[in-house]
């Protein structure tokens, strides 16, 4: 007779093997999951910018190159699928060949771990321009906090590229077809964007607590933690769940200089825009903690440096964006949770009047009443000898965003309201 564990196992493996027979429910992101029970583990806010600095490949596209992603997740499961993004694309977004496997470390893979990655089980397939198409399920059990490593090539060049940038995570490119390189040898160029990569949802039998979203500007991207070490606020808080025995899955939807009420073609859409996408078309989730507004505030008067141009967005403006999100929150069903901005005093956002609006905005947050919780992170990273300033311990230098400290403060203060 085999040990117990030998047959619990084996179990898990056919039960796998019969989700790879299902057919998946939709082939677009956002529609109602099959059975057994599918979340979202891993997600990232899409847009498509053309002013970036540094290394990027966003307008080019590529050509005879490999990509090869690395992202966390905070959730874990039987299986998995990987959703794929054209939103912003203007011409059919064509793969070659992928793969999935779990991460070896930079650019390597572990060897035993890789699989394939098909799409209506082919391994070639286009995505057309503004939809998201969802894999077929993989047969890779993942842990939360797994690191997974996402390897596509792309035999022709594309462009504009549907993108995530100020990833705080290494993405890698090699020249050819290296999807069989478990080294990670080839892949000698490098940059700090997320390119396709949507959501990795994960399959469980039983369904576990609903997940997280944490939406907002570039504070909730992580700007200003250390680069490849998932420091982020939402991953310190997932990460915190888990040790007090909570466990919940928390979805990353902070784009780098996001405002409530303005759309860019640098920062993305507004969060009212953008809101339903990233946050109520989420699978398995049921709260949201919002946290943007300090970019209307300190981007007012413009950004001459990079072309984008004065829009003046006072305290009421901003507060009335708030009270359309929390509406549409909680039209969904859904938990919403109100997070106060962050001191900015010696950042080039702060002046008497752009202090003032942040005032009005977080005293509104703090006393309305109208969120269902409040997550007061500007107490919580403020300096108590100038509370209009970022503690130096919580400052990552630039007084605007928080540090890798500071980050661990702001999932502090998360974890100790109610989360629902």
């Amino acid at each position: 007779m085999l040990p117990f564990p030998e047959v619990i196992r084996i179990f898990r493996v056919l039960v796998v093997a019969v989700l790879l027979l299902l057919p998946v429910s939709a082939t677009t992101a956002g529609a109602a999951p099959t059975v057994p029970d599918w979340s979202s583990a891993w997600t990232t806010s899409l847009y498509r910018t053309d002013k970036l600095i540094g290394p990027h490949w966003q307008e080019t596209g590529f050509a005879d190159h490999t990509l090869r992603q690395v992202v966390r997740v905070s959730r874990g499961g039987i299986a998995a699928r990987l959703v794929l993004s054209n939103r912003f694309g203007t011409s059919p977004l064509r793969i070659t060949g992928a793969n999935l496997a779990r991460s070896g470390g930079a650019a390597a893979v572990v060897p035993e771990t890789v699989r394939p990655l098909t799409f209506g089980h082919a391994q070639a397939f286009d995505v057309a321009p503004g939809t998201e198409v969802v894999s077929d399920p993989v047969v890779l059990p993942v842990a939360a906090f797994d690191a997974l490593a996402i390897t596509l090539y792309l035999a022709e060049a594309i462009g504009p590229v549907t993108q995530h940038t100020q990833a705080s995570r290494t993405a890698y490119r090699a020249v050819g077809d290296h999807r069989a390189d478990s080294t990670g040898a080839a892949f000698t160029e490098t940059t700090r964007s997320w390119y396709y990569l949507s959501r990795i949802d994960v399959a469980n039998l039983v369904p576990g607590p609903a997940g997280i979203v944490a939406f907002g500007d570039s504070i909730t991207a992580g700007v200003g933690s250390t680069v490849d070490t998932d420091n982020r606020f939402p991953d310190e808080l997932a990460e915190r769940l888990a040790a007090h025995g909570t466990p919940r899955a928390v979805l990353n939807a902070g784009i780098g200089g996001n405002r409530v009420t303005v759309d860019s073609t640098w920062l993305g859409d507004s969060a009212l825009r953008r809101f339903r996408r990233d946050v109520l078309d989420r699978s398995g989730v049921s709260t949201v903690i919002i946290l943007e507004g300090i970019n209307d505030i300190g981007l007012s008067s413009g950004a001459p440096e990079v072309g984008e141009p004065a829009v003046p967005v006072d305290a009421e403006t901003l507060i009335a964006g708030h009270r359309d999100l929390i509406g549409q929150a909680r039209a969904a069903g859904l938990r919403v949770i109100g997070a106060t901005l962050l001191p900015m005093k010696g950042s080039p956002y702060y002046s008497a009047a752009t202090e003032a609006e942040r005032t009005a905005v977080n005293r509104w947050i703090r006393t309305s009443g109208e969120y269902d919780v409040v997550i007061d992170f500007d107490l919580a990273v403020a300096d108590p000898a100038d509370p209009q300033r970022l503690a130096d311990a919580y400052d990552s230098g630039d007084h605007l965003h928080p540090s890798d400290a500071g980050y661990t403060a702001m999932a502090a203060a998360a974890a100790a309201v109610d989360l629902g």
